[in-house]
Parts: structure tokens; C-alpha cells; sequence
């Protein structure tokens, strides 16, 4: 039992012996002492004061004497108001640091048996990933990590939008304008060739829409009647009846762009374990609406079209089945959700999906609720916000959205330019270098978008992300190698101090208790799908220690041993925490900076 568990077992017992009331262990309110008053753990005592019938600041010092009468541990209180401060031996952190923090396993969680998936970046094979798909990808892999790391067996999907009209107008613009270049003879990845064509597509679409404006149609009309857009419906029809010549084609295409994004996926240090892709998926979902229309969860209009009425549940009516018998997404979508459950039989589900699909996924959950799926209440839309930059800071090839892959190259030029400044890594080889421009970069990237709650929009700065100094990637990475440094001139080894009395500082005691916080940061964190919530505790952990070692004299030259054991531990584990879940956030700390 830990101190917390102890202190609440206490209160309950205390407001049993004190007010003769049996207390419920949710009415017990315990948190960190703030850094202004005395003490480490907090009681807030006002959900108590119904029960013992007096005023706050009586009931606290009650509570306060009969805890340090009966908990070992407790060595003192204060009450200011309604909260009672207590302040706990110091010994006991002292052996909750060597029996627990200093363990090499901790921090590790066993597994819970929870299966759950996470489908993460969803790209179209239109296009080359863009910043929105950076956000996407890192969230989605990290919080993949963070489940894994709380006990839970996770698999990675990615549904990839590999079919539709957006394909087939690359495809045809390729036809028209190419002269056959491909990958290999143009030097140009292959997602951003195919991209280059969607480009080119627009463009002349756009003429054609202009000329037949003036020739007098409305431009509802002229973007209808314009010819390109005839013969891409043309083309998307010939795949979907099996054309061979269409499929070949549009196989050659993906295939370039599978090339591309898999280089993509790499620099972001992301990967999955099960592809699915839209064109396998996109006739599934007619059963469901079958199965729906026979429980009455469905009705068809006059027309033959399948509805569902949510109006009830606050919602509107929802199409989901045209007509002519063919699929709206929320089908497709329907579908796709059986068949994952049927391949995984996972007890959650995390769609990583922009803000802009909120209702989509509400209405999709309920119907899918409403037809008995048992697996439904564990479906959850993991919705996040756009990433805006400063203007003028970064343009991509057609000057709309920012390229990943130039986003990628941006940042690794910028750490390049920004540690050279330092002048540190001299004896550093070339192969060195390169490696640690590579970390710096995508640490900063990565810790910058992670680093917000997704729910969030936010603005992302290249510049202001590489920096050594606050809440930055670079600034953990920095605090990390620097502790390896310290730990390798002390010719550190690992061992648990016995003095019990040795004497520690506020800022030893707080960072012994900031450390013992991490594996409960970890299920917060995954609990909650943010990675934020760690990589803000990551930095709190990274500051902790700045002051600590700006606090304390030289450690290498500290004459008493096991003071001089004490902190090279507690150096050892914050360089520890650091790496083990920056890792979580998809981030390499360096050993050398």
C-alpha cells in the first residue's frame, strides 16, 4: 500500500472513530501539497465537514492530530482553511526511492489482457502526406505506445482511401500530360508525382470551367459539363466494372505512392501492423443495412433509399443507403467497423480522425449501438484540431498546405544550423552529426504537436520548437544527455543508500516525488488518449532537474558517499524516465549532445 492509499485507509478510519459516520472512499479529496505551504499531501477536508458538523478548520485539525497519532509516516500538519497539509517522514520517500523508483523495471506495467486498436493516419493515394497527416500519424503511433506501455495489446491499422473520383483525376491528368514519366525517370517520389498530376488536373479543370462560363453556362453547370470531369466519372466507372487497362494503371500509380509514403513513414518513425484499403471495403456495409432494416433500426423511403432516424437521440435523419443501391460512407464505414472487430475481436477502438468528422462518428457509434453490437461501447473518436503555421513561415509546392516530407527536411536543416551555433560537437563524426540533427529535428516536431491536447488547435512554429531552453523537445533531449555525461565522468553504477538518516534537501524530496508519479503518468496519460499529459510531466521531470543540479554542490564532489550515491541515483532515474517516455512520445533522446 502506498502513502496515498494509506493516508485515504486513515481518513476513514479517523472519520469513523472522530464522527461515528461511514465515509465513502470517493468522498476522500487528496492531492499534492502546493509548493507554498508546508507538506506534501493535501486532505480537502469540505466534503468531510457534512459529517462531522463543524466548521472546516476544526475538522482538519481533528483529522490532522488523529492522523499523526495513528500513521507512522505522518510527522506533522498544518490547515489553512479547509485543506489540511501533512507532512510525511522523510524516510519514507527515502524508501519508496530505493525499493520502488530505483527498480529497473519501473515504470512497468504487466499486461491487463485489453485488446484495443488504433487506426491512425487514413491517407488518400492522391497526394503526398501533408502537416494535418504529421498530427494525425504522431498522434495515433503515440498513443498506440502509451496503451502498450499501460498493459494493453495494440494493433495499428491504417485505411487507406486508395479508390474514388480524387484517384482517378491524377490518374487521367498522368494519361494526358505525363509522357510516361514515372519515379525513376524523373527523380521525383513517387507520392509527390502523383500529387504533381492531381496538381495539373485542377488547373486544366479550372480552364475548362472559365471557358464554358463565358460561353454562358451557370458555374454549377460548367462543373458538371466541363470534359475532364466527364472522363474522370468515365474512368472512376471502368474501375469500379474491372477495366483492365484502368486497374493496371491505377495499380502502377498506388504502387508509387505506397513507395513515397512508406519513406515518409519512416522519417516520422511510425509504422502498423495491418494495412486495410478502401478498395476491398467500399461494397461492405450493404449486409449491416440488411440486418438493420430487419431489426426496424432502418426504414426505406418511398424512393428505395435506407434511413435511420436519430431525432430522438438529438441528431437528424441519416442516409444510409442511396436509391440505386450504392453505399454512402456511414455504409462503407458500418461495414469496415464489423470486419475489424471480426479480424481483432479488440475490447476499444480509437479512430484518430480531424475535428471535422465529429458528427460523422457520433452518428456512426450510435447506429452501430443501436444495432447490437456488443463491441460498440468500446468505439471512441479520437478527434484533434487543425495545426495552423505563421504566415510567410513555411510554403509547400503548390502554396496551400505544408509538405511532411519538406516539413521533415525543414527541421533537420534548422537543428543542423542551431546546434552547429552551439559549437559542442566538434568530436562528433560526420555519420554523428547527421544522426543527431535527425533526433534534434523530429524531437522538436514531434514534442511541439504532442505536446497541446489534441482537441486543441494549434500553431506550430518550426523556430520557437527547436529550443534548448523551455517546454521544447530539444530542452529534454539537452537535460538527458546531459545527466549521461555526469553519470559517465562519476563512473556511475547503481546501488541503494542505507543511511536513514540522511539529510535531504525541499528539492531532492519534491524530485523523489515527482519521479515515484511516473508509472500513474503513464496510465493518465494512455487512459486519456493524450500524450500531452506525459510530455508536459516529461518536462516537469527535465526542469526538476535543472534546479536540482543548479541547487546542489558539485555531485562528483560531494565527500559523503551515499549523499553522493543519492543523487547519481537520482540523476540515473530522471535520465531513465526521460528516455523511457520520450520513447512513448516517438522520441529518441541522445546519449551525446
Amino acid at each position: 500500500m502506498n502513502i496515498e492509499q494509506h493516508i485515504i485507509a486513515a481518513t476513514l478510519a479517523a472519520v469513523k472513530a472522530l464522527y461515528n459516520q461511514e465515509l465513502p472512499e470517493s468522498q476522500i479529496a487528496l492531492q499534492d501539497t502546493r509548493p507554498e505551504f508546508e507538506g506534501q499531501l493535501t486532505i480537502v477536508v469540505f466534503p468531510i465537514v457534512r459529517f462531522s458538523k463543524k466548521s472546516p478548520e476544526v475538522t482538519a485539525n481533528e483529522l490532522g492530530a488523529y492522523l499523526q497519532e495513528h500513521v507512522e509516516d505522518v510527522t506533522g500538519f498544518n490547515v489553512i482553511k479547509g485543506f489540511l497539509n501533512l507532512s510525511i517522514a522523510e524516510a519514507y520517500w527515502l524508501n519508496l526511492f530505493n525499493n520502488e523508483v530505483l527498480k529497473p523495471d519501473f515504470g512497468i506495467i504487466p499486461p491487463s489482457g485489453k485488446k484495443v486498436m488504433v487506426e491512425y493516419s487514413s491517407p488518400n493515394t492522391n497526394k503526398p502526406l501533408h502537416l494535418g497527416h504529421v498530427r494525425n500519424n504522431l498522434l495515433g503511433y503515440s498513443v498506440s505506445e502509451l496503451l502498450k506501455a499501460n498493459g494493453a495489446e495494440v494493433f495499428k491499422v491504417n485505411l487507406v482511401n486508395d479508390r474514388g473520383i480524387h484517384i482517378c483525376k491524377s490518374m487521367l491528368a498522368w494519361q494526358k500530360w505525363s509522357n510516361g514519366e514515372t519515379p525513376e525517370s524523373s527523380g521525383i517520389k513517387g507520392d509527390h508525382l502523383v500529387g504533381k498530376y492531381y496538381v495539373i488536373f485542377d488547373k486544366e479543370y479550372k480552364k475548362e470551367i472559365d471557358a464554358l462560363k463565358e460561353a454562358g453556362q451557370t458555374e454549377e453547370e460548367a462543373k458538371k459539363n466541363a470534359p475532364l470531369i466527364k472522363e474522370a466519372q468515365a474512368m472512376l466507372l471502368a474501375w469500379e466494372n474491372g477495366d483492365p487497362e484502368v486497374k493496371a494503371l491505377w495499380s502502377t500509380m498506388n504502387g508509387w505512392v505506397y513507395d513515397g509514403f512508406a519513406v515518409s513513414y519512416k522519417n516520422l518513425g511510425v509504422d502498423f501492423d495491418k494495412y486495410y484499403y478502401e478498395s476491398n471495403t467500399y461494397l461492405l456495409g450493404k449486409d449491416t443495412v440488411e440486418e438493420g432494416l430487419a431489426k426496424g433500426v432502418f426504414f426505406k423511403k418511398e424512393d428505395g433509399s435506407v434511413w435511420i432516424d436519430l431525432t430522438e437521440d438529438g441528431l437528424d435523419q441519416k442516409l444510409v443507403l442511396r436509391a440505386d443501391g450504392t453505399s454512402v460512407y456511414i455504409t462503407q464505414d458500418l461495414g469496415t467497423a464489423q470486419m475489424k472487430y471480426d479480424d481483432f475481436a479488440m475490447d476499444e477502438s480509437i479512430y484518430v480522425v480531424g475535428n471535422e468528422q465529429d458528427y460523422h462518428f457520433k452518428v456512426l457509434f450510435l447506429i452501430l449501438e443501436k444495432l447490437g453490437k456488443t463491441w460498440a461501447k468500446g468505439l471512441h473518436h479520437l478527434s484533434y484540431g487543425m495545426v495552423d503555421l505563421p504566415n510567410g513561415k513555411m510554403k509547400s509546392r503548390e502554396g496551400t498546405v505544408v509538405d511532411a516530407d519538406d516539413l521533415v527536411k525543414e527541421m533537420i536543416e534548422t537543428a543542423k544550423q542551431k546546434t552547429e551555433a552551439l559549437g559542442k560537437i566538434n568530436d562528433f563524426s560526420e555519420e554523428e552529426k547527421e544522426t543527431l540533427y535527425h533526433n534534434i529535428g523530429l524531437g522538436a516536431l514531434k514534442y511541439f504537436l504532442l505536446k497541446v491536447e489534441p482537441k486543441k488547435r494549434l500553431l506550430f512554429d518550426p523556430a520557437e520548437s527547436i529550443d534548448f531552453q523551455g517546454n521544447t523537445g530539444p530542452f529534454i533531449q539537452y537535460t538527458h544527455a546531459r545527466i549521461k555525461s555526469l553519470l559517465s565522468k562519476a563512473a556511475y553504477s547503481s546501488a541503494a543508500t542505507t543511511s536513514p538518516d540522511l539529510a535531504i534537501s525541499n528539492t531532492e524530496l519534491e524530485m523523489i516525488m515527482l519521479l515515484a508519479k511516473y508509472p500513474s503518468e503513464i496510465a493518465i496519460a494512455a487512459k486519456g488518449f493524450s500524450p500531452a499529459s506525459l510530455a508536459n510531466y516529461l518536462y516537469e521531470v527535465a526542469k526538476m532537474f535543472n534546479k536540482f543540479y543548479h541547487e546542489v554542490p558539485p555531485i562528483i564532489k560531494e565527500e559523503n558517499a551515499e549523499m553522493r550515491q543519492l543523487r547519481l541515483n537520482l540523476s540515473a532515474v530522471v535520465a531513465n524516465i526521460l528516455k523511457a517516455g520520450m520513447r512513448l512520445l516517438g522520441i529518441t533522446v541522445p546519449e551525446r549532445m
